[in-house]
């Protein structure tokens, strides 16, 4: 049954919300950590949970048994299943743009029944064939030498996707082949990636769903007058094997030289859409079939959303967390800590899914909310961000909860490597895993002063009574930390990784009563920005505020060399 999102209900003024608001007060609050895991030896298999290439130890959180049990509970009061129900089925639910939000169609393979319309299915995979066949005729002209590098451009989800799948699956990319992602709208973007191009072996991917996207459309024609520049007699005609879109506007696309392009539907949101021609980048930097293993190992987890119980469901779990965090304990942020170099881009990509989606401050009805939404979203790369915002979470004022993700197994690529770099490399493995650990499980001990008056310190300041030294070498600990866990980092397990996060974003969207599916918050500051553009040209100030008008002044006409 479609029931429409405006009449889902509210779940701040629900029964269980109201308990554990009292729950909280009385016992959340102070949940100690350490004496939880002292008085329950099984905690870690109590709060273990297995997903579909995922495991995740939920038991460095700050809840226990009466915590769950009442967050489910509120799930099950606010519809959750059937608000997961109307989304997995093509429901409108993006109630705003009065549009289905079927990124699961994307990945939903051929010969299944699918909750939605079958045409939906069929009309999926009459893109993806054909995609993929020509991705594979490309990749076969980069193995004869003919192209070398491949520049995506566009921006936001056409762009965070792709930059971050192609760089985590670089063991199953296709050596030869460089990828180049170019977004940002200052020219300090492109320039440095055109300088290492040869036009004559450079494939450009413009990729906006309008053809009309400002940042983009201005790196394309750009990228467009550097290939007439460099490539020579018979630049014009050569457009066409050197230039495609993943656009809906064909036309547009024809009138700037291109006759490659694939399609996708209003459907797709932009932070959704790396399932669909949008990743293009990647199938071309790691084949077809592993393009579709990442598509299957996303279904496996819409499978493990849409038929696991809630006890043992991960999305809903980690979405009730966030909520947990969010609006009892006022967490304003999380932490994302990847433990392997090739998510580096995580943490940006999770900006935008999250932020985008949840970062709301009024209900479906438009009628301000009284409680606190999206926390902050921001990470790096483990060890990286050790030496760099650990000593906040460890030390700061704020309870911070964090993310880290552990890859079991390296996968360095087909690269033959002696037997004594293989010993290297595993040892830098087993380095890697054991900071990540070690890392989870400080900020939940933490360190007394007294602990730490037992112990020598030799960088502290002579004179500083040690007292004082044993003060600022103490950590609080009860810090609460989740642990995400891959057997190894694939196609399959990344795109299983990722559908797990995207389902989240949706539990807690529901639970707030938001519409995770809009971004009207990008649109007054491009408006504005087309109101301004003119007046660097003119220099009329009319009618601004001081500072703009100041700071365009002082700004200027500048032109580069």
């Amino acid at each position: 049954m479609n029931t429409p999102a405006s009449t889902w209900p509210r779940c701040d003024l629900s029964l269980t919300w109201t308990a554990l608001r009292g729950h909280f007060e009385a016992h959340g609050r102070d949940l100690d950590l350490r004496e939880a895991f002292a008085r329950d030896p099984a905690r870690f298999d109590t709060f273990a949970l297995q997903a579909p290439e995922v495991f995740a130890d939920l038991s460095k959180n700050r809840w226990d048994l009466a915590t769950r049990k009442l967050l489910l509970e509120l799930a099950r009061e606010c519809g959750i299943e059937a608000r997961r129900d109307g989304l997995l089925r093509g429901d409108p639910i993006n109630h705003t743009e009065g549009r289905a939000v079927l990124h699961t169609a994307l990945r939903a393979p051929k010969g299944e029944t699918p909750p939605f319309d079958p045409v939906i299915l069929a009309d999926v995979h009459a893109v993806l064939d054909p995609l993929l066949a020509w991705v594979e005729t490309q990749r076969a002209r980069a193995a004869r030498g003919e192209i070398t590098d491949v520049v995506n451009i566009g921006i936001g989800g056409s762009d965070l996707g792709p930059q971050m799948v192609v760089p985590a699956l670089d063991a199953y990319a296709q050596r030869g082949l460089k990828l180049h992602f170019v977004s940002n709208v200052d020219g300090h973007d492109i320039v440095p990636v055109l300088r290492q191009l040869d036009a004559h072996r450079t494939l450009f991917i413009v990729a906006s769903k309008t053809f009309t996207t400002q940042e983009t459309m201005a790196n394309a024609q750009l990228a467009r007058a550097w290939f007439l520049q460099h490539y020579g007699a018979g630049a014009e005609a050569a457009i066409a094997d050197h230039f495609a879109a993943t656009t809906t506007n064909v036309a547009a696309a024809a009138r700037f030289g291109i006759s490659t392009t694939f399609g996708f539907w209003d459907w797709v949101g932009g932070r959704y859409s790396l399932w669909s021609a949008i990743g293009l980048p990647i199938a071309l930097a790691i084949g077809a079939d592993n393009f579709r293993a990442l598509l299957a190992g996303a279904h496996a987890m819409d499978r493990h959303f849409a038929e696991a119980p809630l006890e043992g469901n991960l999305p809903v779990q980690l979405g009730l967390l966030d909520v947990w965090y969010r609006n009892f304990h006022h967490a304003a942020s999380r932490s994302i800590a990847p433990y392997h170099q090739g998510l580096r881009r995580l943490p940006a990509y999770l900006q935008q899914l999250e932020m985008e989606s949840n970062g709301k401050s009024v209900d479906l009805d438009g009628e301000p909310l009284p409680f606190d939404t999206c926390p902050v979203v921001w990470g790096e790369a483990g060890t990286n961000g050790q030496h760099a915002y650990f000593q906040m979470l460890h030390q700061g004022t704020d309870a911070i909860p964090v993310e880290f993700i552990a890859v079991r197994q390296t996968h360095y690529g087909p690269e033959e490597h002696s037997a004594e770099l293989r010993a290297a490399l595993a040892d830098q493995h087993h380095k890697l895993l054991a900071n990540c650990l070690a890392q989870s499980q400080a900020l939940m001990l933490g360190k007394t002063a007294a602990e730490a008056a037992t112990e020598k310190a030799p960088t502290a300041a002579p004179d500083l009574p040690a007292t004082t030294v044993a003060r600022h070498r103490s950590f609080p600990g009860n810090r609460p930390s989740t642990t995400l866990v891959l057997d190894e980092l694939s196609p399959r397990s990344l795109g299983a990784l990722i559908a797990l996060y995207e389902h989240r974003v949706f539990v807690s969207g529901a639970l707030w009563r938001i519409n995770s599916y809009d971004q009207w918050g990008v649109e007054l500051g491009k408006a504005l920005c087309n109101q301004l553009l003119p007046r660097f040209a003119n220099g009329d100030t009319a009618g601004l505020d001081a500072s703009t008008a100041g700071l365009l002044k002082r700004l200027g006409v500048v032109t580069g060399r």
